[in-house]
């Protein structure tokens, strides 16, 4: 196969050492709204797309799923800073796209206009885009396209599925909701449960108990981000992590507790919702970002505009 051709572009922001750095990478319609664009993409092609990008350069984009998230993620770098100026444990943004160099000088230009501090615009022409993340170092992969999630995740590297949707505005702290199985954790209890029935799932629960459960796609970034969360005291932290979860609170909650606490994870609230549904909960969360492998749970998120990303278990 013929390399793909890409083009990175530089900004002047900071670099960070991605060695240290958390690095995001997120898609141009995860964090812009580019959903007319894309339709016109599919429907007139490539061409007419380009041109369409490059009359309307200088028009900023309007703001998308993952646009409050990468916002947030730059008022904890601020706070980061301040505790420490010479910092290198900081979150590092970068642009991955499919779009072409001719028309990506208007992405570079709506992230000038909102104020973002991305650090690297990769432009990726017609070849899967996720090849690049590995040599990047990047620790969560966003994306509006189900293909690049899948492809990210089988190539070992946190990856969620963003659709366009009206959020609300959360406050600055960055707040992020993780689903427990087939997210953090691995999907090892849903397959005893579409097995067995829920009988089945208590019973091997039970006899799991001492077992610390295996690593779900999302842990990773879990991980790096309970780092960086360890390095503020609870009352002063800029970011705050959630666990809610389907898991009963008295039956199967235990083995999840243990196995943070086997991890070193720190997680600031968890909801053990025993099948009910999630909204009220994120509701008054109100994260920047809510993980779940379960559709019907994004659905309900979204419904109360709640910024959501599902983690396919299907790819």
């Amino acid at each position: 196969m013929a390399e793909a051709e890409s083009t990175v572009i530089n900004t002047n922001v900071k670099q960070k050492d991605p060695n240290e750095a958390l690095v995001i990478a997120v898609t141009t319609r995860a964090i812009f709204n580019l959903e007319e664009e894309h339709e016109l993409f599919v429907t007139k092609g490539k061409e007419a797309f380009v041109m369409h990008q490059q009359v309307n350069q200088d028009k900023p984009l309007e703001q998308g799923t993952a646009f409050a998230f990468i916002q947030a993620v730059q008022f904890v770098n601020e706070k980061l800073l301040e505790r420490n100026p010479e910092e290198k444990g900081l979150f590092d943004v970068i642009i991955l796209s499919n779009n072409s160099p001719e028309s990506g000088m208007r992405i570079v230009n709506s992230a000038k206009q909102h104020g973002l501090e991305i650090s690297k615009f990769c432009f990726v022409s017609d070849e899967d885009s996720t090849q690049y993340l590995k040599s990047h170092n990047v620790k969560l992969f966003l994306s509006a396209d189900r293909m690049d999630v899948c492809n990210a995740l089988q190539r070992g590297v946190s990856a969620a599925l963003i659709f366009q949707q009206e959020v609300q505005a959360p406050n600055t702290q960055l707040r992020v909701a993780f689903d427990g199985d087939a997210v953090l954790f691995s999907d090892e209890t849903d397959r005893i449960f579409q097995e067995k029935g829920l009988e089945g799932a208590l019973e091997y629960e039970r006899a799991m108990e001492a077992v610390p459960m295996g690593e779900g796609p999302l842990k990773a970034f879990a991980m790096h981000l309970g780092e960086m969360r360890k390095k503020f005291s609870q009352e002063s932290s800029p970011i705050r992590t959630y666990l809610v979860t389907a898991r009963s609170g008295r039956d199967m909650g235990i083995r999840a507790i243990k196995t943070l606490r086997e991890w070193g994870l720190p997680i600031d609230e968890a909801f053990f919702m025993d099948g009910a549904p999630k909204g009220p909960i994120l509701s008054q969360i109100q994260p920047h970002i809510f993980f779940d492998d379960g559709l019907h749970n994004i659905q309900g998120a979204q419904g109360i505009g709640i910024p959501s990303a599902l983690v396919p278990c299907n790819c």
